[in-house]
């Protein structure tokens, strides 16, 4: 470890001495961006300090800092938001301590929606690969008028560089240790004078940070193999957008994804050692098409878009996390998941323009439909089952919504929205369950704009809600079958603007969700037959939920050479009136995935126009990782840093993540024993460790 941080020292030295010659850089030249960013998550076009919302977006140079691969890279600092793992990736969001921790056998209505350009892959964020973007979007709070049921607690929106010759073509490599190396590649241009097209790729390997201390090479030769956990990612994104007629264009994408990771995290000392004999595996193909035509009339834009994506997922981990003959008390068991899901979408919108703005031009309006068809088929195979289970689950959504946004005087104005939705599905399984359900649902948001000079101000109410579901584990008795559907009042106020200091800017927000009838993920500890454990997944309704807290979001141009962004978020959030499934009532508790504090600080100094040194440092406070018991994970303070080396279209960047390589953790269980060693006797707390420290070198080529 010395020799390698020499060696890191030594590189970032030569590339200092390389650059110390070149003028300082004036870094206020990108300051205006931060504030004047154009926001894609909404209706019609507007700017994040014109948006009557808390909002993060991370731009694309501010992404590049994070050297990130997925969108867990990213989350942990933007104020609020949290992410679980329990798979190869944290791919289950969590926006004001709301959102899923997990999905096995049961059918999940996600709490946050996650978009891709126009893809709606909500529940599905393994596809959540970071190339070729130009800013992630972070909305906070009820997002039903723009998304609908997916949008509980908010969205997480992925936007991509346009389409012809307005984004660069570029190439990128990344090395860093633990045998990781990174691709990506985009280009773009004009076919004709009608038409663009933009073609991007990027391939993600690591071995990551597990080693897996049992695999056997043969009869008796024992190796240790440290890839069992190991990151193999491949996307591709084609592109075409051009006019079809003087007032009609069309964008047409597709997307390929190709991820083939491995699962192998857990071990009964609670470190990066695995005895594992079946390693797990976390893969997802997708192949998804869209197209979005927009036709331009006197009274506004008719917007037509239609999705399609096709989705192979395979999800598996060794249960035991040993293997035969490890112990005389050991079991067996290996549990796998196997789906095939594909979802079509299409809606139709229209925007209005300025000359058919209603009340004499005061008012803006939008109206649309939404339609959604899903169906998704499920083959667990387990060792426990004596055949494989196999369900079939189709949500159909159908939605209708409608925007208008009013200007009382020059500088209020009022934005109201609704959505009404219909929500059903039906449901087969192989154990003779079947099920059909049909609700319908109302949410929106109504919001008080007001811009007093260089500040802008509002107030709101929105309402968001989720669909009611059920649990499909015959295990499960009736009384905890079916749960409801969910809905979450979000009272807001906010402010956006210049700061006390010259030169600093804020974005700051108080809200209050009241939620009804909270779904809660539980689960049940069952005694097989030999003695050990088994689990049963339980989503159940509690009778209230109380989210409240704060958000500050600062960016200070301290001098022409240095910038600082810091974030922070303040939660409460608890649940009332819930009986565990041991029969335990629950008064009042905490949620889980809802740490107190979160924090982020983004330092960017310019020590010359050529090189510049950047440190971000998260903090997480300590939080409960799930509903149905107290293992909790610690308080967490990550710092990465980079050096960034600039020089005609060439850039590289020399980075460390988890600088001081601090143990985290990104999934916990407890309230049982998986170890043979004590015969399953006592309780332990067990955890999914987040990666250690990790360096590298990253170069980018812009053509």
């Amino acid at each position: 470890m010395h020799k390698q941080l020499f060696t890191f020292s030594l590189l970032a030295m030569s590339i200092a001495s390389f650059a110390q010659d070149a003028p300082r850089q004036n870094v206020s030249e990108n300051t205006d961006e931060i504030e004047r960013i154009v926001v894609s998550g909404d209706f019609r076009q507007t700017t994040l300090d014109q948006l009557s919302a808390s909002a993060t977006i991370v731009s694309q140079e501010r992404l590049r800092s994070r050297q990130p691969s997925h969108i867990d890279s990213v989350l942990s600092s933007i104020p609020n938001v949290n992410y679980a793992a329990g798979a190869s990736r944290g791919r289950f969001v969590q926006i004001r301590g709301i959102g899923e921790r997990s999905q096995f056998a049961e059918p999940i209505n996600p709490s946050v929606s996650f978009i891709v350009d126009e893809f709606d892959f909500s529940g599905l964020a393994a596809a959540g690969l970071i190339f070729d973007t130009k800013q992630l979007e972070v909305y906070r709070g009820p997002q039903a008028t723009l998304y609908g049921t997916g949008a509980l607690a908010g969205a997480v929106k992925l936007s991509s560089n346009e389409v012809g010759s307005a984004s660069p073509s570029y190439v990128e490599a990344r090395a860093g240790n633990k045998d990781s190396y990174r691709v990506e590649a985009a280009t773009g241009g004009e076919i004709n004078s009608d038409w663009g097209y933009r073609v991007a790729l990027v391939h993600n390997v690591s071995d990551g940070f597990v080693e897996n201390t049992h695999i056997k090479a043969g009869e008796s030769e024992l190796i240790h193999q440290d890839d069992t956990n190991n990151i193999d990612e491949t996307a591709l994104r084609l592109s075409a957008s051009g006019q079809v007629s003087d007032a009609t264009t069309l964008a047409l994408t597709y997307r390929w994804y190709d991820i083939d990771n491995g699962y192998d995290a857990f071990s009964l000392d609670n470190n990066n050692q695995t005895l594992s004999d079946e390693p797990g595996f976390d893969e997802h193909q997708t192949h998804a098409i869209s197209a979005r035509s927009t036709t331009e009339t006197a009274a506004g834009d008719l917007i037509f878009i239609a999705t399609h994506a096709a989705h192979n997922i395979a999800y598996g981990f060794d249960e035991d996390w040993t293997y035969p003959d490890f112990h005389p008390s050991t079991y067996v068991s290996f549990d796998a998941y196997y789906r095939d899901v594909e979802t079509q979408t299409g809606e139709v919108r229209f925007v209005s323009s300025k000359e058919a703005a209603l009340f004499s031009g005061k008012t803006d309006w939008t109206l649309g439909a939404f339609y959604k068809h899903s169906k998704e088929s499920l083959i667990r195979q387990y060792t426990y089952l004596g055949e494989d289970f196999k369900s079939d689950y189709t949500p159909t959504t159908t939605a209708l919504y409608g925007q208008t946004e009013t200007r009382i005087n020059d500088n209020l104005s009022l934005v109201a929205g609704l959505r009404i939705e219909n929500y059903d599905f039906d449901y087969a399984d192989n154990n003779g369950l079947e099920r059909a359900f049909d609700t319908r649902m109302l949410g929106g948001k109504v919001a008080l704009q007001y811009t007093l000079g260089a500040h802008f101000y509002y107030a709101s109410i929105s309402r968001g809600f989720k669909g009611a579901g059920f649990n499909p584990d015959s295990r499960v008795n009736d009384e905890q079958r079916f749960f409801d559907e969910e809905y979450n009042w979000n009272y807001e106020i906010g402010v956006k603007g210049p700061m006390l200091l010259p030169n600093l800017t804020a974005r700051a927000a108080l809200f209050y969700m009241d939620r009804t009838d909270t779904q809660v993920n539980d689960y049940d500890v069952i005694t097989r037959d030999d003695g050990t454990a088994g689990f049963v997944d339980i989503i159940a309704n509690a009778d209230l939920g109380t989210n409240k807290g704060a958000e500050l979001e600062l960016s200070w141009l301290v001098s022409d050479a240095w910038q600082l962004n810091a974030s922070l978020g303040y939660l409460s959030a608890t649940f009332e009136g819930y009986t565990l499934t041991d029969g335990t009532e629950i008064a009042e508790q905490r949620q889980a995935q809802a740490p107190k504090w979160t924090a982020n600080l983004y330092s960017e100094y310019a020590f010359t126009d050529a090189l510049s040194w950047r440190v971000d440092i998260d903090y997480k406070d300590e939080y409960r990782f799930s509903d149905g018991h107290d293992v909790t994970a610690p308080t967490t303070t990550l710092v990465n840093s980079q050096l960034v080396l600039t020089y005609d279209n060439w850039h590289t960047s020399v980075w460390v993540q988890n600088a001081f390589d601090k143990e985290y953790y990104t999934r916990g269980f407890g309230g049982f024993s998986n170890d043979p060693r004590d015969d399953y006797a006592f309780s332990e707390p067990y955890y999914q460790l987040g990666n250690g420290r990790q360096f590298g070198v990253t170069v980018k080529y812009e053509f």
